[in-house]
């Protein structure tokens, strides 16, 4: 599946704290600093840029897949 180009990094923390049981602990500078308790800890930067680079936006989706224990299709089908 395509990653959307024209993401921009505040749709991606609505997604991830409204749909993943993400929350933002705080902000450094442009960056968002979210975290989890879900099945693990986890804590993840997203930078709030419009729109985002894919490389950076594809990271991002990796690293929750892997956290969340789903595949990368998946969180980019609940994206859109």
């Amino acid at each position: 599946m395509k990653l959307p180009r024209d993401l921009a990094g505040a749709e991606l923390i609505g997604v991830l704290c409204r749909d993943f049981g993400y929350r933002k602990v705080h902000q450094v500078g442009s960056h968002v600093i979210l975290e989890t308790a879900e099945p693990r800890t986890h804590r993840l930067a997203v930078p709030n840029h419009q729109p985002l680079r894919l490389g950076t936006l594809n990271a991002i989706l990796r690293a929750v897949a892997a956290a969340k224990g789903l595949d990368q299709a998946t969180l980019l089908a609940r994206l859109r």
